[in-house]
């Protein structure tokens, strides 16, 4: 390395190429709203506002349970969403929850989300169907390995080992 420049574990990251792919699919996911018309809607946000659809106004926990996201995942995700015009919080069952609802915005372009989402499913399903490995057989294989032994000890072991952790 040059002039002491120190190395940059960031740089070799094995899931790399999986994390620009996915932004690479959001992107193109993206552009079809775009094509659409349809303004200021990030394609993470669609789960959500299919669920709130589906399912009627839930407050964060609900939403975040109904997702499978932490509680603080969806609580940030839900103000963007209120800050985009998508979703509206309304006092919850008791004084310390919100629940959480559509707007018209949202209403508007519902059916058109959910065709997307059904369209995308298929065009995921056909990619799948190219290639010999499946994306969800290989998720399910790390969570198979996960249940053996987890990601936190996975790292621990090797941070016991790495002089810069102690």
């Amino acid at each position: 390395m040059a002039n002491g420049e120190k190395d940059d574990p960031t740089e070799n990251g094995v899931w790399e190429s999986w994390w620009l792919l996915q932004s690479a699919m959001d992107a193109e996911i993206a552009r079809v709203y775009a094509d659409a018309r349809i303004e200021g809607l990030k394609p993470t946000w669609v789960m959500e506002l299919i669920r709130l659809d589906r399912r009627g106004p839930m407050t964060i926990t609900e939403l975040a349970k109904s997702v499978r996201l932490t509680h603080s995942a969806v609580s940030q995700k839900v103000a963007a969403l209120r800050a985009a015009g998508w979703v509206r919080t309304v006092a919850g069952p008791d004084a310390r929850s919100k629940r959480v609802e559509l707007t018209d915005q949202a209403r508007a372009v519902i059916e058109r989300l959910a065709a997307e989402w059904r369209a995308t499913e298929a065009a995921i399903a056909e990619i799948e169907a190219e290639i010999p490995y499946p994306l969800s057989r290989v998720a399910a294989d790390i969570e198979a390995a996960l249940q053996r032994k987890s990601l936190h000890a996975r790292i621990t072991e090797r941070l016991a080992e790495d002089p810069a952790w102690s």
